[in-house]
């Protein structure tokens, strides 16, 4: 392979050449050349606040709804018969525990008048084998 010697070789010159005293009078040129008004500069960082504002409020909105919703939602009064049920299927009390909490108001509020003929106790006495428990309790 032959030896190549870069300072041998004559040279090409570009075809590129600046003209005479161009580089001194440059920046006054584009100077000159640049608009008088400076145009209406819009900031990224508006754009970014109204977002991560809109972002924030929505955030705020979402924590709020079940709180909102705990406060909005009317409560169901007891039904007596669903307390009934509950208190006979659901829960250990008997009888005597609800009567020793009963006062003298509640008992007098709970009494009604009913009338009841010797024939039909006599019936429903003869009629019943459990005649004996029904006197007991």
């Amino acid at each position: 392979m032959k030896k190549f010697k870069l300072e041998n070789e004559p040279k090409i010159e570009s075809g590129f050449k600046t003209p005479d005293h161009y580089f001194e009078n440059f920046s006054t040129k584009v100077l000159q050349q640049l608009p008088k008004e400076e145009p209406k500069v819009i900031s990224l960082f508006q754009k970014r606040k109204i977002v991560i504002m809109m972002v924030a409020a929505i955030l705020v909105i979402a924590l709020m709804i079940p709180i909102i919703n705990t406060y909005t939602t009317k409560t169901k009064e007891l039904d007596s018969t669903t307390l009934e049920n509950y208190l006979t299927y659901q829960s250990n009390m008997n009888q005597y525990d609800l009567i020793s909490e009963l006062d003298s108001e509640d008992i007098n509020k709970i009494k009604t008048s009913v009338v009841l003929e010797d024939k039909t106790v006599e019936d429903l006495l003869s009629v019943n084998s459990d005649a004996e428990n029904l006197m007991i309790e």
